[in-house]
């Protein structure tokens, strides 16, 4: 599992991505105005992902189920994708709080 730091061209805002190791996205986060800022809310999300409290399950309009991650602060850290059972939802949860902690970071927008 790894965290991808990326920048919309859109809005020129940095973003995170939890990803599996088969390339599906458990985690997005929202936009923020600085790379700084991005790199802290992935360190939100290692310190935040290990308390099974922190996660709030939804569901979207068309009823799939999802979650999202809380800082103790209780704002959104991050929203997953959505599944099409709960049981899916709770084993991306599972797989969030497991190896989130320990996951890379690959930053995108450092030009090789």
């Amino acid at each position: 599992m790894k965290f991808e730091i990326f920048q919309s061209e859109g809005n020129e805002k940095f973003y995170f991505r939890l990803k599996a190791k088969n390339g599906q996205v458990i985690l997005s986060s929202q936009g923020y105005a600085s790379k700084a800022s991005c790199k802290n809310g992935i360190e939100s999300v290692k310190t935040n992902a290990t308390d099974d409290a922190n996660f709030e399950r939804k569901e979207s309009s068309d009823g799939k189920a999802y979650f999202s991650l809380i800082a103790k602060n209780k704002q959104i850290i991050g929203n997953s994708q959505r599944y099409a059972s709960k049981d899916g939802c709770e084993n991306g949860i599972k797989s969030v709080m497991n190896t989130a902690p320990q996951a890379e970071i690959v930053d995108l927008t450092v030009e090789a």
